[in-house]
C-alpha cells in the first residue's frame, strides 16, 4: 500500500511538469505572406470599341524562354483576344490591342488572364466595354467677353465631352476643349455670326483651318447654309484642344457696344445744339 501511494505521486509530478511543455509545442508559429508570382492590370476600367487596352504587371521569377500568356474573355467567358508575348529580364512585361474585331460584339465585364509557365501562376483583372461609343448631342451658349453677345453651338460628340469652348479674337478661331475618354468624333454647328472663313476679294465660302493640339487636320465633312457652317472633326483618345479657325470673327461692335456708341452720338448731337458747336464748317 505504501509503495502504491509513493507511485501515485511520482504519476502525478511527472504530469503537471508535462502540461508547459505540450502548451508550448502547440503555439502556431507565424509566417510573412509571400508576393503574387505574376500581377496584371489595366489602364482604365472601361473601353468603347476602337478603344486602345494596355496591360501590364510583373512576374516574381523569371524563367528565360517562357513566354506570358494573355487571354481576354467576353460576358459569356468567349475569347475575345488571345497572344503571347515576352517577358523582360526584371520580370515587367506590357501590352497593347485594339477592342475592335468580330470578337467584341457583347456589352458588360471583361476579363484578363494573365498565365506564366504552370497552371497556377495565374492573375486576372476586368473592364466593362461597350460596342458603341456614347453619343451626346447639346448646345453650348457661346459668349463673346468683348462683344458680349452670346452664340449658340449645337455639337454632337462620341468618345468625349465637351467641357468649354472659347473666342480667340487675335487668331479669329473659336476653340473647343474636349475631354476625350476614346477615339470619337465632334460636329459642330457654327453661327456664320460667330466665325466664318471666306475667299480673298469674293464673298465665296473658304475651308476652315482646323488645329488638334496645335497639329493641322483636315474635317471628316463640311456644308454650310445661309446661317450657319457645319463641319464634323475625327479626334483621337486623349486629344484636348480643337481649334477653328477663321477668316473673321465675332464683329467688333456687338450689340452693347452699338448702343454705347449710338447713346455717345445722341450725346454729342444734344452738346452741340445747345453750343452751337457745329462739325461742318458755315459757309
Amino acid at each position: 500500500m505504501r509503495y502504491t501511494s509513493i507511485f501515485m505521486i511520482l504519476v502525478l509530478s511527472f504530469s503537471a511538469l508535462s502540461i508547459p511543455i505540450f502548451a508550448q509545442s502547440a503555439t502556431p508559429s507565424s509566417s510573412p505572406p509571400t508576393a503574387a508570382l505574376v500581377t496584371t492590370s489595366i489602364d482604365r476600367s472601361s473601353y468603347t470599341l476602337g478603344d486602345t487596352i494596355v496591360i501590364s504587371g510583373q512576374v516574381q521569377a523569371v524563367v528565360s524562354g517562357t513566354p506570358l500568356s494573355i487571354e481576354i474573355l467576353d460576358p459569356q467567358n468567349n475569347v475575345a483576344k488571345i497572344d503571347q508575348i515576352d517577358v523582360s529580364q526584371d520580370g515587367k512585361y506590357t501590352y497593347s490591342t485594339k477592342a475592335a474585331g468580330p470578337y467584341w460584339k457583347l456589352n458588360g465585364s471583361y476579363t484578363v488572364k494573365v498565365q506564366y509557365g504552370p497552371p497556377n501562376v495565374t492573375a486576372q483583372t476586368t473592364f466593362t466595354f461597350q460596342s458603341t461609343p456614347t453619343t451626346t448631342s447639346n448646345v453650348f451658349q457661346l459668349k463673346d467677353p468683348s462683344s458680349q453677345q452670346t452664340f449658340n453651338v449645337n455639337y454632337t460628340i462620341t468618345g468625349g465631352t465637351v467641357k468649354t469652348m472659347t473666342i480667340d479674337a487675335q487668331s479669329l478661331s473659336v476653340i473647343v476643349s474636349v475631354n476625350s475618354t476614346s477615339d470619337g468624333t465632334i460636329s459642330l454647328q457654327l453661327p456664320r455670326a460667330l466665325i466664318d472663313a471666306k475667299q480673298p476679294n469674293s464673298n465665296q465660302d473658304d475651308a476652315f483651318i482646323i488645329l488638334i493640339d496645335g497639329a493641322e487636320v483636315k474635317p471628316q465633312s463640311e456644308s454650310a447654309d445661309n446661317d450657319f457652317r457645319n463641319i464634323t472633326v475625327q479626334f483621337l483618345q486623349g486629344d484636348q484642344d480643337i481649334e477653328i479657325i477663321g477668316t473673321q470673327i465675332v464683329p467688333e461692335f456687338g450689340p452693347i457696344a452699338a448702343l454705347v456708341l449710338a447713346i455717345a452720338i445722341i450725346s454729342i448731337i444734344a452738346v452741340s445744339a445747345k453750343t452751337g458747336l457745329r462739325f461742318m464748317p458755315k459757309y
